[in-house]
């Protein structure tokens, strides 16, 4: 989102130094409106529950539930828990979602000091209008956006909303966004935006647009849903149809009652078509990689999030809590050949002091608190002079040293020869600080003015580096390993960014980065710019977004990591956004990841709890896939004969838990590393299909048998039963291979199932079986060895098959 254009918002009466009286605050609310922000999502919970509950398949589903509970057969009845279940799973992700939306707050300040009536006055934030004069001070967050109109040392830090570490110096005329905050002095600021117009407000705005993370396995099912969907309605008006003409015509159907059997056909029929129990293990197997990374301080706040990073094949990063830690370390001091003796003893003195900034504090590793003197006089360091000074009365350090910015400290006719040494140490990306020394001691006038020695000379430079984290050159090496391609992205000088991505092997020692500021435009252009360089500095948030896209635009899958409010729109648009967890509440609530112990290396536990996931439910795919194929040929082709559905809805339960169901937990959360490649959907129908048509033709088979020797409706039943259970169990068997003792179990503890479910008095009466007779009996096992010949010669070209596409 591009930052609002202020001069062409300006209001045309500017406000005075006394602030508004009530009159005009009146009237500028009138016209422009309060300071109140978005508080809603653009998902409702009625929404929510719109989506997942008046679903067609929900519909049908509850219809079938009814009808049969209607019919007294409630043991047919068990299929409705399923669909519970997917509901159930559904809402809960999506008001998760939104519950992270709603508490999204770019801007936390509920405070505000303006002047009105030329007093002082303390405000709720959403009270302030356009024109108001409002005090900012050191530790304020800035309420509103606007102009500033007097500036007493007013610096912000703006990391948030730019992305830029360093504090800002603003100065009269400057404008301030709204979220930006107060590190050091006061300032009054005009109010130039307020509401829904002003910086922070935009950007909660379009943060809070709801959006599901993108899943190729969401999108491959939902495919497969509104294929079915489309099919559904005619396959089961052919369906009853049949079912009714299969028990003598509609008028004999409904004479002789023989229409109760028609209808619990005809839900079978539909029932076997929609895969309620993929949905449901799909979500069993995201939620089970989803508490793994829990127990690694991850927290998925999605759970199509666990499939995301297997997916990706861009990640994008700062530098900033990824590669480094935050703050610098001491790299090296470069004394001048004519350096003063003691200046060891000024840095110490400087490092030890109670008030030293970062900068200085890190000096202390080389030179210890051991060396350290008593100062006489002190200029204490600020960030607008950039620089601090201490005088020393110990003959081993007499005299006044001065350690800041080079470009402030350092002068040209004096010191050449150590500012071509800070150019050359800033183009390797390290920060440098510059030691000048006077001969004479600080006065109590030049401490009072803070004045700076006219009489310095440089002593030495002392180069600075950032502190890369001691895991970040291995989890660099993971991903590049892994083809993961790598960009950092950053706000800081380019110069910077490119030594520490230098540093962990991320780039090569001539490779250099991109200064953002000289990026086209053009989507296109920044693409190809985006594909050939890995390092980019000096990024602002607009074009972080702009990145993002330009990457996506080229068929990239985009991971992206950030923790400040100004990666917050980059984090929604990228296909996985990752929130560090120390990072602001806007970039946690828009992503879909976060990084708890903001450790970056446990990205690659992310990455092989993805692979888990989508490996398992490629392999469940198949398996439910399979049953659809064959459930919608059987229906069809039944209905269109008038042949009686060969099987009893709770038989189909049952066959169904033993092939399909309770395999599917296992299959669901076994440990799997297989690298991603594309085209889960696509392999799965290619086995699905074919397997689906060999059952098909197996039962077809059966029931022409059947006619040839024929059997009481319960036998004709039970033989289609027994060809079905074990032409689908060979497909489990199938998609198990290759055999680990697990699986091996699985599959022999589903036989096992079966095999009491055919001979336990309580259970045949519960499922209805009846055992044809004996010449039926060979022909189904004839029928069943060759269907078994056929899925085995089909897996045995598609495993083959796979294993080279997956090469």
């Amino acid at each position: 989102m591009e930052q609002p254009d202020a001069a062409s918002e300006l209001p045309a009466q500017p406000a005075t130094f006394a602030g508004l009286t009530s009159a005009q605050v009146e009237a500028s609310r009138a016209k422009h409106g309060r300071n109140e922000l978005p508080s809603t999502s653009s998902r409702s919970l009625w929404a929510i529950l719109r989506t997942h509950v008046f679903t067609l398949f929900n519909g049908i589903v509850v219809a079938s539930f009814a009808l049969l509970a209607v019919l007294g057969r409630w043991q047919d009845a068990v299929f409705g828990f399923s669909a519970i279940a997917n509901s159930i799973i559904g809402i809960w992700q999506e008001f998760s979602a939104k519950r992270q939306l709603d508490n999204l707050r770019v801007l936390n300040a509920p405070h505000a000091r303006a002047v009105r009536d030329g007093e002082p006055t303390d405000l709720m934030r959403e009270d302030l209008v356009v024109d108001d004069l409002i005090v900012v001070r050191a530790g304020d967050q800035v309420p509103a956006d606007g102009t500033v109109m007097t500036s007493a040392g007013l610096q912000l830090d703006e990391s948030l909303l730019t992305g830029e570490e360093d504090a800002v110096d603003k100065r009269p005329g400057d404008e301030v966004l709204s979220g930006a905050i107060v590190v050091a002095g006061s300032g009054t600021v005009r109010v130039t935006r307020v509401g829904a117009h002003s910086f922070a407000a935009k950007l909660t705005t379009e943060a809070k647009r709801f959006s599901l993370v993108n899943s190729e396995i969401r999108a491959g099912i939902n495919r497969v849903l509104r294929l079915v969907a489309i099919l559904l309605l005619p396959v089961l008006l052919i369906s009853i149809n049949g079912q009714v003409q299969a028990f003598g015509g509609w008028q004999q159907a409904f004479a002789s009652g023989a229409w109760r059997d028609a209808a619990v056909g005809a839900v079978a029929a539909a029932i076997a078509m929609v895969p309620l129990g993929l949905l449901l293990m799909t979500s069993v197997a995201f939620a089970a990689g989803a508490l793994k990374l829990g127990s690694r301080k991850v927290l998925v706040q999605e759970l199509h999030a666990v499939e995301g990073l297997a997916r990706v094949d861009v990640l994008c990063f700062d530098k900033t809590g990824t590669l480094t830690e935050g703050g610098v370390a001491f790299d090296a001091a470069h004394p001048a050949p004519d350096a003063r003796p003691g200046w060891q003893h000024a840095l110490a003195t400087m490092a030890a002091d109670e008030g030293a900034n970062d900068s200085a504090r890190c000096l202390e590793t080389e030179f210890t608190a051991d060396l350290a003197l008593p100062t006489v006089a002190e200029v204490p360091f600020t960030s607008q002079r950039k620089w601090s000074a201490i005088s020393l009365g110990d003959d081993r350090a007499a005299g006044t040293w001065i350690l800041g910015a080079p470009d402030i400290v350092l002068r040209l006719e004096h010191d050449a020869a150590l500012l071509a040494q800070v150019t050359e140490l800033s183009e390797q990306g390290q920060r440098v600080l510059a030691l000048c020394f006077s001969a004479a001691a600080l006065d109590e006038a030049e401490v009072e003015a803070q004045h700076l020695r006219d009489d310095r000379v440089g002593i030495a430079i002392i180069a600075l580096r950032e502190r890369v984290r001691a895991d970040a050159a291995d989890t660099v090496r993971y991903f590049t390993d892994e083809g993961v391609s790598l960009r950092v992205i950053s706000g800081d000088d380019p110069r910077t960014v490119t030594a520490v991505a230098r540093g962990v092997g991320l780039i090569g020692e001539h490779e250099t980065g991109v200064d953002a500021r000289t990026l086209p435009d053009d989507q296109e252009q920044l693409g190809e710019l985006m594909e050939t360089h890995r390092v980019f500095g000096r990024v602002t948030p607009t074009q972080k977004r702009q990145m993002v896209h330009a990457l996506q635009a080229r068929g990239r899958v985009v991971a992206m990591t950030g923790d400040g409010v100004n990666d917050v729109l980059a984090l929604k648009d990228a296909d996985l956004g990752i929130a560090m967890g120390h990072g602001s509440g806007a970039s946690r609530a828009v992503s879909r990841m976060t990084l708890l112990d903001n450790q970056f290396q446990a990205m690659p536990s992310i990455v092989l709890e993805g692979r888990q996931a989508i490996a398992n439910i490629e392999r469940l795919a198949k398996l439910y896939l399979s049953k659809t194929s064959w459930a919608v040929l059987i229906a069809l082709i039944f209905g269109l004969l008038a042949w009686p559905y060969p099987f009893e809805p709770r038989q189909m339960a049952l066959l169904d838990g033993i092939s399909i169901g309770w395999p599917a937990f296992v299959l669901a959360l076994l440990p799997n590393s297989r690298r991603y490649v594309s085209g889960f959907f696509r392999r799965a129908l290619q086995f699905a299909v074919p397997s689906g048509i060999v059952i098909t033709l197996s039962l077809i088979a059966t029931h022409l048998l059947l006619q040839r020797f024929p059997q009481s409706l319960e036998q004709q039943q039970t033989a289609s039963a027994l060809v079905l259970a074990v032409t689908s169990l060979w497909v489990l068997g199938l998609v198990c291979r290759p055999f680990r003792p697990l699986l091996a179990a699985v599959l022999l503890g589903s036989i096992t199932v079966l095999i009491l479910c055919l001979f336990v008095p309580l259970t045949v009466w519960f499922f209805g079986f009846a055992w044809p007779d004996a010449p039926a009996l060979i022909g189904i096992a004839i029928i069943t060895v060759l269907g078994c010949v056929a899925l085995e010669i089909h897996g045995q070209l598609r495993l083959r098959s796979e294993a080279r596409e997956l090469a």
